[in-house]
C-alpha cells in the first residue's frame, strides 16, 4: 500500500549535526537564518529559522570540531544525506553575498549561466544554494 501524498504538506525542518553552537549558529545567521530556541532536549538541539520557513535543528553532538565529512570526503561513499539545497533566485548575486560576507564556495553547477552554488558549514556539512527554474 501507498501512503497518500496528500498527507504529506512540506518540509517540517532538517537536521544538522554540529559541533559548537556559537560557530555553527554565526554562519546560519549569515545565510538569513534567525535562533528560535535552544539547546533543548537529550541531544541537545538548537532551532534557527529563516524568514522564508525553513527551519533547520543544529544537533550538538558532533565529538570533534575538524573531522572530515564522512559522507562527502572520503573515498568510501556511505548511505546518507549528503546535503541541502536552498532555494535562491540569483545565483551570481548569491556568489557575491557570500564573498562579502567571507564565506567560501566549495563549487559550482551549471555553465552560464550558473544554476548552483555550494558552501560548507563549519562542520563541513553541505549546503547547496540553487536557482529553481521557473515552472
Amino acid at each position: 500500500m501507498t501512503i497518500p501524498g496528500a498527507l504529506i504538506t512540506g518540509l517540517a525542518h532538517v537536521g544538522i549535526r554540529v559541533h559548537d553552537l556559537a560557530r555553527s549558529r554565526a554562519f546560519y545567521e549569515q545565510l538569513g537564518f534567525e535562533f528560535v530556541a535552544g539547546p533543548i532536549g537529550p541531544e541537545p538541539v538548537a532551532i534557527l529559522r529563516h524568514p522564508t520557513g525553513v527551519e533547520i535543528n543544529l544537533i550538538l553532538n558532533a565529538q570533534s570540531a575538524t573531522a572530515p565529512n564522512v559522507l562527502m570526503d572520503g573515498p568510501d561513499k556511505h548511505p546518507g544525506y549528503t546535503h541541502v539545497a536552498l532555494a535562491i533566485d540569483d545565483v551570481e548575486a548569491m556568489q557575491a553575498a557570500l564573498a562579502r560576507a567571507g564565506i567560501a564556495t566549495s563549487g559550482t553547477r551549471g555553465g552560464k549561466p550558473l544554476a548552483a552554488v555550494f558552501v560548507r558549514d563549519p562542520d563541513r556539512n553541505v549546503i547547496e544554494l540553487a536557482r529553481i527554474p521557473p515552472p
